[in-house]
Parts: structure tokens; sequence; C-alpha cells
């Protein structure tokens, strides 16, 4: 998402053009440093907002006190199934983030946590496809991410990440209660399959 102030912009036509997503293994060793510390995905955006305006609920737990302290309590609301002080940020009738300002975020440095670690590159590295006409967005930009393979251990932890998701999401065993085979388009479920499955960092 562009941050205030970004010159933003109108959508173009470029279609399927194919985006660099980078090279896979130093993604991955950031997606891993980005999840355990709490930290932010370094994601070229560019003029891009479709993790903003594709009807998300975003979580903000009760330690994020600097966002909270910038979102009006009138569009937070308790996150089912967490304890208490768990929130989550809704969307407008349109599915917009409402803190999503002239196509920028209002609050870009004090945005949620999961605003700062959200990553659709997520979804290639995975072949997860999103299923869902309201984050069709999202589908259209995670399908033109291109992943680079310059050495042997890129290519091998990529196919090692999708081979690692294709059990993940195939074995019945390891599917919650009433889910069914096939695409999970839940982001921090992807997030979470990528920090399971993926190598350790190598110290060398």
């Amino acid at each position: 998402m562009p941050p205030p102030g970004d010159h933003v912009e109108p959508p173009s036509d470029e279609g399927e053009t194919p985006i660099a997503a980078g090279a896979f293994s130093p993604w991955l060793r950031e997606v891993q440093v980005a999840i355990r510390d709490r930290g932010e995905a370094t994601v070229p955006c560019g003029a891009c907002t479709a993790c903003c305006t594709s009807s998300q609920f975003v979580h903000i737990g009760p330690d994020e006190t600097d966002t909270l302290d910038r979102i009006p309590r009138a569009l937070r609301f308790p996150a089912p199934g967490l304890p208490r002080g768990h929130v989550l940020l809704g969307y407008d009738e349109r599915g917009h983030c409402p803190m999503l300002v002239d196509g920028a975020c209002s609050i870009y440095d004090h945005r949620p946590r999961t605003c700062r670690t959200y990553d659709c590159r997520v979804f290639p590295a995975t072949d997860v496809e999103v299923d869902d006409d309201a984050k069709r967005a999202i589908a259209d930009r995670a399908r033109r991410w291109r992943f680079e393979h310059p050495t042997a251990r890129d290519r091998v932890e990529h196919e090692a990440v999708r081979a690692a998701a294709r059990f993940l999401r195939d074995d019945p065993t390891l599917r919650a209660e009433g889910e069914t085979p096939g695409p999970d388009p839940d982001p921090e479920v992807v997030r979470a399959r990528v920090r399971a499955l993926a190598p350790p960092p190598s110290n060398g």
C-alpha cells in the first residue's frame, strides 16, 4: 500500500504483465524474520492498494496501542475467538479499509501489525490460489508476481515450500473440522504455512 503523499497513478491496463518478486531465498528469509520478530514485510507495492480494497478484516492486538489510538473506536469490534482486547478493523460498503484516504493509508506510519507483515507474494510462493470474488484484486496481483531463482538454493527452497503447502492443503488430518480440500485464500493461514515449513535461516 502506498504511504500518504505518494503519487498514486490511476489503474493501468497492465493486465497480466509480470512483476518481479525478487529472488526466492532472500524473500523467504525476510518473511521468516518479519513473522518471528514482528517486523515488516518489504513489498514493492507501488501504487497497488489491492490488500486495502478487498473486503478484508484487519486484526489489531491489544499491545498495538499506537495503532489503536489512531483508529476511531466506532470502526473497531471484538475479534471473535480471541481474548479480550483483540479487535478487528472492518471495511466500508465498497470493501475498502476506512483508513484508506485518496488512495493511500492515512495512518501508514502507525498501521496495524497485520498490514506491516502482509505480503501477497506468499500466494505464488505456495501455489495457493485466491478464490474469492471480493479479493479479485489480490488474486490478480498475486498471479503477476514472478520469483527469480538465480541459485540452486532458490529453486530447491521454492519447490520445498510448494510441496509442503500441497501436503498441508491436501492431508485431511491437517485440516480444521469442516474445512474442505483445495486452495485456502486466508493470508494468515498461508503465512503460518510458510513459517512452519520454511527451512531455518543459514548461519553461513
